[in-house]
């Protein structure tokens, strides 16, 4: 099974030969059947031939259009708290994608961490997740972690991240491209936003921001940051990243785009001499944790980094001899944001209604 960034290596067309052609051509002809199936999906919903449901409260959905690593997790972070700040009850939805024998998956306990007292239902029937986080737990508005495919929940407001090192796609649909709906889909945004544009410059940020114009006029447009503010233990305690600046570290990641983490790395001067990739949701088990222990102390390093959504999982059973860290940062918003509170304010008049 190929690696996230080997996968993309392939389908950019970066790794050359016969053989890696061969697989672009066998991609391709996988994506159209792929395509046709989620172009007559979306048909469907569009004229009403399959049923959305609505429920009491208002809904945001948070997701985007390619694979994993656009920082939906941040932005529900942001999201919630935003919400909790008008004193409105919110419930976070999500799938429980990757979650074993009924717990909490890498998103949930990664969340859990950081919105304490917060309800997150996980159920791949998210319009009976949303049932039940509004009878039981009394919530008032509920954000859809990862929604904007889930399309028989209704919701009031859809937000759209795009990854500005991967705004589109690779320009194909999976598994010939990153896209996991053509790129007309953003036609259904409420708002697009442009994550981790520190990585890209003025003349890139204004040529994705002039081509999602064309693709959704409707859509407001928003720019955010996700910039590291510390290095995070299992326990909780914080050191600032400036700690192990300039020194020989460790890393490993199981996350959709692990690019992105290496950017946010190189941003911190570490001296990177060793790194593991693993996949998306990647069930770490007792003994891949002890591997990735043995794997660390046979290098000379000052710790190992790693991301947050690994932490959780990871941190409890490390057994390595070095300290493990996180990056650990929060999404700011620069470009946009007090449009992007004036479309939410009706949802949050609406959700106090519900007392």
């Amino acid at each position: 099974m190929l690696s996230p960034s080997a996968f993309r290596d392939l389908a950019s067309g970066r790794r050359r030969g016969l053989a890696a052609s061969l697989s672009r051509c066998l991609m391709r002809t996988l994506e159209v059947p792929y395509t046709a199936a989620v172009r007559l999906r979306n048909w469907r919903y569009d004229t009403g031939r399959s049923q959305i449901h609505r429920v009491d409260v208002p809904v945001v959905s948070v997701g985007n259009i390619t694979l994993g690593g656009t920082g939906k997790t941040p932005t529900v972070e942001w999201i919630v708290r935003w919400f909790s700040d008008q004193n409105v009850r919110v419930g976070i939805l999500s799938r429980g994608y990757g979650a074993q024998d009924g717990r909490p998956n890498d998103e949930a306990l990664e969340l859990a961490e950081k919105l304490p007292g917060v309800p997150h239902v996980q159920d791949p029937d998210r319009v009976r997740g949303a049932r039940r986080a509004i009878e039981e737990f009394g919530c008032q508005l509920l954000v859809l972690d990862d929604g904007f495919q889930h399309r028989r929940l209704a919701r009031d407001f859809d937000l759209v991240l795009v990854d500005a090192l991967e705004p589109f796609g690779l320009e194909h649909v999976v598994p010939r491209g990153t896209l996991r709906e053509p790129l007309a889909g953003w036609s259904r945004a409420s708002a697009l936003m442009l994550t981790r544009t520190e990585l890209a410059d003025d003349d890139e940020r204004s040529a994705i921001r002039r081509r999602a114009a064309r693709l959704a006029p409707q859509a407001i447009w928003l720019e955010a940051t996700h910039c590291p503010q510390a290095l995070r233990s299992p326990g909780g305690a914080e050191q600032p990243l400036e700690s192990l600046a300039g020194q020989r570290i460790l890393t490993f990641c199981g996350i959709g785009n692990p690019a992105g983490f290496r950017h946010s790395l190189a941003g911190c001067h570490y001296d990177i001499v060793a790194s593991r990739e693993f996949a998306d949701h990647m069930a770490y088990t007792p003994e891949s944790v002890h591997e990735l222990a043995r794997w660390s102390d046979g290098q000379e390093a000052a710790a190992v980094v790693c991301t947050h959504k690994d932490l959780v999982k990871v941190g409890p059973t490390w057994s390595g001899t070095k300290p493990l860290l996180a990056l650990s940062g929060r999404l700011q918003i620069v470009v946009g944001q007090a449009v992007l509170e004036a479309q939410l304010e009706p949802l949050v008049r609406r959700a106090l209604e519900r007392r």
